[in-house]
């Protein structure tokens, strides 16, 4: 008889919006083919049920909430645990501790949870104090109440330890390794500077944006990313392609193989993400063999070690960095074979999901053992 488990806290199954969304759509189906029952919750429109690489064995669950900046993950992880409090599975896998606040509701249904806390969103200066203050509130109950907690770093594991007094399992992201792709359209192979990035001041966007204006005098640029709201740093990257021949503002890119294409054939990509563990994007870049220069944070030196360079989050260092990046080819190519090597042999898939099977699967026996002592 197969085991259940119930998947909260991203948009569904299967979506493209960010690195929890990535996990799932490969862990999903890596689930069902090791046996297990697995419903993930999603929300309405942000699933493309006509991808080719849908598995109809993952079951697709979509709930009610209220879609804004500030009350989107809490309404929709509410909705979703009361749905799952229902249904019981035997486990329940839940992403990101604003969902904290609703672990006692389905511990009092006798749900194991396993959290994975991604990283430390109270720290992120895209939130205004309240919504800070929520995500420390569900941080507090996710180290209270949560069965087990999954860390995506290991600097991630020891905020944990010493902020909250509980440890983790660390399982990072993983990364696809893509066979050799075509040139992005108008583009060529390692003469264009790469961000891709969620626009939000803590991957160092601004900075970027400014040191763009410096390295089109040059390369060319390209910027893949919004803020998925609108805002003032979607408008400076409009107007800063409007300006520049030389840079090329894409937004959101949910086609893999063009977003692969673009790490592939990059001759220098900068990774401006400060807050966070794991970062999917540096991963899946690595898997690229993007030559990667990155703002120079624990977390991104956890996950490159020697396969890329750093910088400081500031439009100088960044331009002087990128520049000497770009008039070395053979660092390049050294970083580049560097990075392919560091993500097949610590960031694949295959292992990362391995790894939540056996962690899900540890949880169920666990629980089932105590309940067979009663």
């Amino acid at each position: 008889m197969s085991k259940s488990v119930a998947i909260i806290g991203t948009r569904g199954y299967p979506s493209y919006y960010g690195g929890f969304e990535t996990l799932i759509r490969r862990l999903g189906p890596y689930l069902v083919e090791a046996g297990w029952d697995v419903t993930v919750y999603g929300r309405p429109g942000a699933v493309k049920t006509d991808d080719p690489l849908l598995d109809p064995q993952v079951t697709s669950v979509m709930t009610k909430g209220l879609e804004t900046k500030s009350l989107s993950t809490l309404s929709y992880g509410m909705t979703s645990s009361l749905s799952a409090a229902r249904r019981k599975p035997d486990v329940a896998l839940i992403m990101n501790v604003a969902n904290g606040y609703w672990l006692p509701l389905l511990r009092s249904r006798g749900i194991p949870t396993v959290v994975n806390v991604d990283g430390i969103e109270w720290e992120r200066a895209k939130w205004g104090t309240n919504a800070k203050r929520v995500f420390r509130g569900g941080a507090r109950l996710t180290a209270k109440y949560a069965s087990e907690l999954v860390c995506d770093s290991h600097e991630i594991r020891r905020r944990w330890q010493r902020d909250f007094g509980r440890d983790g399992v660390f399982i990072p992201y993983g990364g696809d390794a893509p066979d050799r792709l075509p040139v992005v359209e108008g583009l060529k192979s390692r003469e264009y500077v790469l961000i891709v990035a969620r626009f939000v001041p803590e991957n160092t966007v601004p900075e970027f944006l400014q040191a763009a204006r410096e390295l089109s005098e040059k390369w060319d640029v390209v910027i893949v990313g919004s803020s998925g709201y609108g805002g003032e740093l979607d408008v400076a990257a409009k107007k800063l392609a409007e300006q520049s021949p030389r840079v090329q503002w894409l937004g959101h890119v949910s086609n893999d193989q063009k977003l692969f294409s673009l790490w592939q054939h990059a001759g220098a990509y900068f990774h401006g993400h400060s807050v966070g563990g794991t970062n999917p994007a540096l991963v899946q870049a690595m898997a690229c063999g993007a030559p990667t220069i990155a703002r120079d944070t624990v977390y991104n030196r956890e996950v490159l070690g020697g396969a890329g360079i750093f910088c400081e989050p500031t439009s100088t260092s960044i331009s002087h960095g990128v520049l000497g990046l770009m008039a070395n080819p053979d660092l390049r190519d050294q970083i580049s074979q560097k990075a392919i090597e560091r993500a097949r042999s610590e960031y694949s898939w295959d292992d990362i999901c391995a790894r939540y099977d056996r962690s899900i699967s540890r949880l169920v026996r666990t629980c089932e053992s105590k309940s067979d002592l009663r």
